[in-house]
């Protein structure tokens, strides 16, 4: 029974016996983070506490494989991070997504001042410690990783990267239940009523200026009378698509740019909600009518883009009207309905919703692709290409001795591959299930790796005095800052108590707290809100906390 022996007793560091500890870490850590305690789960980030209590009874691993290890599955994790939330990155700055993430950072600076106030007046002098607390009271793992890549430069760094993981470690759980307390005081402060927050929601739906709005006019106002679809572009400046014509006689066209428009025809007009008062005001009478149930050879269809050569391509270069006789009047892209505009550019994995001939709809398919298979190939070339980019420039001095690393490298290369990748025949499209897949093991291998090294002396050092202080200013860094930003958000700025609640969870990055807010209100507004200040919130974090690294004494 030797063999037996070395794969899992404590103090073997052969390969068999590293594969079955880590396995063994990262299994018994998914499943109690599925357990919920109050209707809260810590998810996958149960991996690091298995880890530490591995590494407590005395398991180790080789140095240099546990270094090897966590680097790659640091590097995997971030830069699975940065291609999802890259396409999100820029656009959040539009419109209303300005102030929430204007308050996203508010947020994370207060944090941070709160840190460094710590550091020098407070009972935390070891910068490491510190950071640890940090990342762990707003419940960043990314942070972590960049701020023990930093330190994994300096002298004794192996120490300091256990050191900050205990503080991780110790701030996490009252991190989550902070985020969700925060929810609670700004909810009793201004006497919020839930239901009433729900519908005001709701109600606000129909009014939104981005999905796609069905409308069917009849024609009756006279001005119109053989007006083309091009004049009407001219008449009605917004975006919209006439997709079906029905004239008098009962026939049905697809109407082209150049298409008459008579009196007594009806259009099937898609806009938006905010703009269909503007078509009935200019063409007449909303009529009731059900497409889809009318004998006709018109047929709609949706068309999946999986040639990588339309990947970046505007829609108004494929030419449906003069060369398939199609029009297009929605993109379905990773769930949500978008307009479809000239000028919008096609991504792989684009859903395209078009009408027309049934044989001009199969000779378009054919050409975008249209196969399910197709996408279930992972484009390795442009993740590892981007991976070895972000290397470099995470490897290069960008003044005062500091350097991007490996977090902050590969996060920032991931960001502009996901949004600007088109432009150099990069396909950057991955499924959910494979971005998902390569997300969570890199991030189960780091915190295990992480985890196991840290687990060495972590009751000693945790569960003391100066461990209780590590509880404490985490339990402050996590609530403050979130309570000044929610009192702003909604006396200042009027937010919907469903944003506030998906900014609190996005603001800190943290899944749990998005799952209670979701799963408490039955709306997905605080998704939406996640969404929308994650990426920003993501890459700030992640600088800070190295940052805070690299500037303090």
């Amino acid at each position: 029974m030797e063999w037996l022996s070395e794969l899992v007793c404590p103090g073997h560091t052969s390969i068999a016996s590293t594969l079955v500890l880590y396995s063994f870490v990262i299994a018994a850590g998914i499943y109690l983070g599925k357990l919920k305690i109050f209707g809260v789960s810590l998810g996958v980030t149960f991996v690091l506490f298995v880890g530490i209590v591995m590494g407590e009874f005395g398991y180790v691993i080789d140095e240099h494989t546990l270094k090897f290890v966590r680097e790659f599955g640091l590097i995997l994790f971030i830069f699975s991070i940065g291609l999802q939330v890259g396409p999100g990155f820029f656009a959040s700055f539009k419109q209303g997504g300005v102030i929430m993430n204007g308050l996203a950072v508010l947020s994370v600076g207060l944090s941070v001042l709160i840190a460094i106030g710590v550091y020098y007046f407070g009972n935390i002098s070891d910068k490491s410690a510190l950071v640890g607390v940090m990342s762990g009271a707003i419940t960043n793992t990314p942070g972590l990783a960049a701020a023990q890549q930093a330190v994994s430069q300096m002298a004794d760094g192996a120490n300091e990267a256990n050191i900050m993981a205990q503080g991780y470690a110790a701030a996490y759980p009252l991190g989550v239940v902070g985020i969700i307390l925060a929810m609670f005081v700004i909810k009793g402060v201004f006497k919020i009523k839930v239901q009433d927050e729900v519908k005001a929601i709701e109600d606000e739906a129909d009014n939104s200026q981005t999905k796609p709005y069905l409308l069917t006019l009849k024609v009756t106002n006279k001005l119109i009378e053989g007006r083309t679809l091009n004049q009407l572009h001219d008449i009605v400046t917004v975006d919209f698509v006439v997709s079906r014509m029905m004239r008098p006689d009962g026939a049905i066209i697809i109407p082209k740019s150049t298409t008459q428009i008579h009196t007594d025809d009806q259009l099937l007009i898609v806009c938006s909600a905010t703009d269909a008062d503007v078509f009935r005001a200019v063409l007449g009478t909303e009529e009731k009518m059900d497409w889809t149930s009318t004998q006709t050879p018109v047929y709609s269809r949706r068309i999946l883009i999986t040639k990588s050569e339309y990947n970046g391509r505007s829609l108004g270069s494929l030419r449906l009207h003069n060369g398939y006789r199609l029009n297009a009047t929605r993109v379905n892209r990773a769930g949500v309905d978008l307009l479809a505009t000239p000028n919008l550019r096609l991504q792989m994995g684009d859903r395209l919703t078009v009408v027309g001939d049934l044989d001009d709809i199969e000779r378009l398919a054919a050409r975008l692709g249209n196969s399910m298979k197709r996408l279930n190939q992972p484009n390795l070339i442009t993740i590892f290409v981007g991976i070895i980019l972000g290397i470099v420039l995470g490897s290069i001095n960008i003044g005062f001795g500091m350097k991007l690393g490996l977090a902050g490298g590969p996060l920032i290369v991931a960001i502009l591959i996901s949004r600007f990748g088109y432009k150099a025949k990069l396909v950057t499209y991955t499924s959910s299930s494979a971005s998902l897949l390569l997300r969570e093991l890199g991030i189960t291998l780091f915190l295990a790796s992480v985890g196991i090294a840290a687990g060495k002396g972590f009751s000693a050092a945790v569960f003391n005095l100066t461990g209780m202080w590590w509880v404490i200013w985490g339990f402050v860094i996590t609530v403050v800052p979130l309570v000044i930003t929610g009192l702003i958000a909604r006396k200042k700025f009027k937010f919907n108590y469903l944003s506030i609640m998906g900014l609190f969870s996005g603001g800190c990055t943290d899944p749990p707290a998005l799952a209670y807010a979701t799963n408490s209100t039955g709306n997905d507004q605080p998704a939406v809100a996640y969404s929308t200040v994650y990426p920003l919130t993501m890459f700030l974090r992640v600088v800070a906390a190295q940052a805070l690294i690299l500037a303090l004494p």
